[in-house]
């Protein structure tokens, strides 16, 4: 007995409460519907212009006509599907689907200026360009927002709290809880404001870029013009230099800076994860959650575990397009066609890491019990400040100590050294009382130095 009809991917199905929210402009439905509404507003344009002894459409029929767009719903979707069957060709579908709404609104004098001029590539790059903006920045950056707002506030929170340090996983010189926090925030601050630059570009220039057709229908009329405005009507930047298609240059951009950022992601989570398993944070349990199917106290960091997987798959497919999209065949080949129905695939991996993120944030607490234990473990990182304390007086003349690098790596290199021992071997040192003084005063937990103050980098 074979299931009914599934989900072959697992965001449209398991993860789909997570990610649904992109399909509103990423699916084939939301192309469609960004079609029917870059073939609308070239009519518009083109009556509003007065182009070829029409006259500008009332304010009621734009009105109707742009609810077309609007009201693109389930029965619409149906009937552009069966028109498809018949053209096997997605655009010539939407403009007959055009054609008759203008039959509807009685415009149907009007139908020849439905798809006018147009290539395939004019409307399918516009409505790309158009569905692309608006998940970005309507769906994505909001979602990354919180994700970054979240690790700010537990930066902030925790900017004050001393930590052991780990270079090369080995006890380093202390810094904070919350400083190593900012650095991820002050990492994806920078990237965010690159993101809000991005640019989403389109061109309207005909079959192969050269505006033959239009200028053949009216040899008087600047159609760079009326090509850069309408691009510009519709929020998008005009590219005036084309082949048949938009290069897809910008896309390429903005995919891999979308990588970039899940990488820094990556880090975070690889980094928390750590965190967690060295007790640093404590998991929040969820009432009813199961860690594991044997060992009951698991809670397991399941969050930064998803993240980590959707980011790389996110990447791979956006990684794919960001390399693919940018190269054609001359004019024109078809490859573009089926991989760019995958951008929401990759943007919807990336928005599903940053749901689990932004909820694993929210289900962890500091140990600072723990961080203070694990420093009062490791007074020979102080190593630092004393041989670091010598050089700057000896480099004063207010000591005779030779190679104070040395002399602190035979008492400490690969020992534990107890905080009586290293003021015993302070307390012996030819360094000047204050100096003594202030080296025995350091405590790993004191010695962060300005990471308290540097946190105060991130703050809003």
């Amino acid at each position: 007995m074979s299931l009914p009809l599934q989900p072959l991917s697992p965001l449209d199905g398991r993860y789909s409460a997570a990610v649904g929210e992109l399909g509103e402009h990423l699916s084939e439905a939301g192309l469609n519907r960004a079609r029917i509404r870059v073939e609308v507003e070239w009519l518009l344009l083109l009556t509003g212009e007065g182009m070829f002894g029409t006259a500008p459409v009332s304010a009621d029929s734009a009105a109707a006509l742009r609810r077309t767009v609007d009201d693109f719903g389930v029965e619409e979707i149906a009937e552009l599907a069966e028109l498809e069957a018949t053209t096997r060709h997605d655009v010539k579908a939407v403009e007959y689907f055009v054609r008759r709404r203008l039959d509807r609104l009685g415009l149907g004098a009007l139908a020849e200026l439905t798809h006018f001029a147009a290539t395939s590539e004019d409307i399918n790059n516009l409505s790309y360009a158009l569905t692309v903006r608006d998940a970005v920045t309507l769906v994505w950056r909001p979602r990354l927002l919180e994700v970054v707002d979240a690790l700010r506030e537990l930066a902030l929170r925790h900017r004050a709290v001393p930590m052991l340090a780990r270079t090369h996983g080995q006890p380093a010189t202390p810094t904070t809880m919350g400083r190593e926090l900012a650095v991820f925030v002050a990492r994806l601050d920078r990237l965010v404001a690159k993101l809000d630059s991005a640019e989403y570009l389109g061109k309207f220039n005909g079959a192969t870029g050269t505006y033959a057709a239009h200028l053949a229908a009216g040899p008087d009329v600047d159609w760079q013009r009326v090509s850069r405005e309408f691009v510009s009507s519709l929020g998008l930047e005009w590219n005036p230099l084309t082949t048949q298609i938009e290069p897809h240059d910008w896309q390429a951009e903005l995919y891999d800076l979308v990588v970039h950022i899940g990488r820094v992601l990556h880090n975070l989570c690889t980094d928390v994860w750590t965190y967690i398993s060295m007790g640093y944070f404590r998991q929040i349990p969820v009432a009813g959650a199961t860690g594991s199917s044997t060992m009951p106290h698991k809670v397991n960091p399941i969050r930064f575990e998803n993240a980590e997987a959707n980011l790389e798959l996110s990447a791979a497919v956006l990684g794919s397009l960001s390399a693919s999209l940018v190269t054609t065949r001359l004019q024109r080949d078809l490859t573009d066609s089926t991989s760019q129905r995958n951008i929401g695939v990759g943007l919807g991996h990336s928005l599903l890491a940053l749901d689990n993120i932004r909820r694993g944030l929210g289900e962890i607490s500091l140990d600072e019990e723990r961080l203070a234990t694990d420093l009062d473990g490791n007074w020979e990182v102080l190593a630092e400040a004393v041989q670091t304390v010598i050089r700057a007086e000896v480099a004063g003349g207010r000591s005779s100590i030779t190679n104070p690098y040395e002399l602190l790596k035979e008492l400490t290199r690969g020992r534990r050294l107890g905080p009586d021992a290293l003021r015993e071997f302070v307390e012996g040192l030819d360094l000047p009382a204050a100096a003594k003084a202030r080296l025995i005063a350091l405590s790993p937990a004191g010695y962060t130095g300005l990471a308290d103050e540097l946190v105060g980098l991130i703050a809003r």
